[in-house]
């Protein structure tokens, strides 16, 4: 099946096999034609009475037959492998006839003609808009983020696209409205941005519990958030050692000889980790969703840039571009060890090579999970520049690190 190269002066123009379907078809319909002239020349050799006009008739009847059934069969499989291209390209993950449907999303996912017809590389022949595939399984909650009054301003449901995505409906469609606004009040200049107070008029309080930064002060929302929200104690972290398994910044900073500029922080709280590599010029990007806060707000407010996005997404980054990726018990996804791994394994896609791997206090819930993770790291052949297991007050053991990218072949 292979390639077919045609050299015209100094170039080269390649002529390849666009899909896994066609291929197929052309298999069968090769099979199909050794096995009709073997079966024919099988019929009209093979008895003693051929020269016999009744036999011949029977013969050809019979292979007649036969070839009928051999063409029903490539066009069935035609169909079926037509059907399979459809469904792999995410054509008809959503079935767009039930009336619970919204028009808007009809129209969001409907297909479109590419304008100079079928694609020689790809075979595609028509594009639909990128939506999640799980979000089939949630159509109705789908419907309703899509029922709005176009150009007209959005249902204050972000609570609601957030569930989507957490039921792994990612991406989300886009809409054709306007986002309720916030006014932005009090926002300070960088750096005071960094450690400045948020006012509470400048977030989305709807859909969460507290409807006020007070409210989370004394909150533990997450293993790594527990009174984030209270900027006076947080100024200690990464500056201020309080145990063995704490890292300072200028610490894990040397490490990589003054070539960190970019990083990326994995489930980052409140951004005091991206604040404090602001203050030494590093640009830090904070992974983060508004479980039961308005962390990406306040991490705007900040002066620091949120990526609202879940862990069980792709991360939209190209390979090997981030100096250093920070990430605590928030890379615990839970589940199966798979899972885990196909979390390393995109962070490893991201991540330079010589780039830093700051595994920063992950809680080990058993001496299994410790294990599992230790293997796992050392399957990536990392370089450990740092490496800590130890106990907090709590009894638990906690690991940190500071791993080191190779280059591979």
């Amino acid at each position: 099946m292979g390639s077919v190269s045609l050299k015209i002066g100094d170039g080269t123009a390649r002529f390849r096999r666009s899909t896994i379907c066609s291929s197929a078809v052309n298999l069968l319909m090769l099979f199909s034609v050794v096995t009709t002239n073997l079966f024919a020349l099988y019929a009209f050799s093979s008895h003693s009475q051929a020269d016999s006009p009744l036999h011949h008739s029977n013969n050809i009847s019979l292979v007649s037959q036969h070839l009928s059934l051999i063409l029903r069969e490539i066009d069935s499989s035609q169909r079926k492998l037509a059907q399979m291209e459809k469904q792999i390209l995410g054509y008809e993950s959503i079935d767009l006839s039930r009336p619970n449907i919204g028009p808007e999303l009809k129209l969001f996912l409907q297909r479109h003609q590419l304008p100079l017809g079928k694609d020689s590389r790809t075979g595609i022949t028509e594009m639909v808009s990128s939506v999640g595939h799980s979000c089939e399984k949630s159509a109705d909650l789908l419907s309703q983020y899509m029922s709005y009054k176009v150009f007209d301003r959005c249902p204050d449901d972000w609570s609601l696209g957030q569930k989507l995505i957490l039921r792994a409906c990612e991406p989300l469609p886009r809409r054709r409205c306007l986002a309720k606004t916030v006014p932005k009040q009090d926002l300070k200049q960088s750096p005071n941005s960094l450690w400045g107070t948020v006012s509470n008029k400048s977030v989305n309080w709807s859909g969460l519990g507290c409807k006020s930064f007070d409210c989370l002060k004394g909150k533990k929302l997450s293993r790594e958030c527990v009174g984030c929200f209270d900027l006076s104690s947080e100024k200690d972290k990464f500056v201020k050692v309080k145990g063995k398994n704490d890292f300072l910044i200028d610490d894990v900073l040397s490490l990589g000889s003054g070539k960190i500029r970019i990083g990326f922080d994995i489930s980052g709280g409140s951004g005091t980790f991206a604040a404090r590599m602001a203050e030494k010029n590093v640009t830090v990007i904070t992974n983060t969703l508004n479980n039961g806060a308005p962390f990406s707000e306040f991490i705007a407010a900040r002066g620091i840039f949120p990526l609202f996005l879940s862990l069980d997404h792709r991360f939209p980054f190209h390979d090997n571009v981030f100096d250093l990726i920070h990430a605590s018990s928030g890379l615990d996804v839970e589940g199966k060890p798979e899972k885990l791994e196909f979390l390393m394994f995109d962070l490893d896609r991201v991540l330079k090579p010589g780039g830093l791997f700051w595994l920063d206090n992950f809680y080990c819930a058993s001496d299994e999970k410790k294990k599992d993770l230790t293997r796992l790291i050392e399957r990536f052949g990392y370089k450990k520049l740092k490496w800590v297991i130890g106990e907090k007050s709590d009894a638990q053991v906690y690991l940190s690190a500071v791993l080191q990218k190779p280059v591979r072949a």
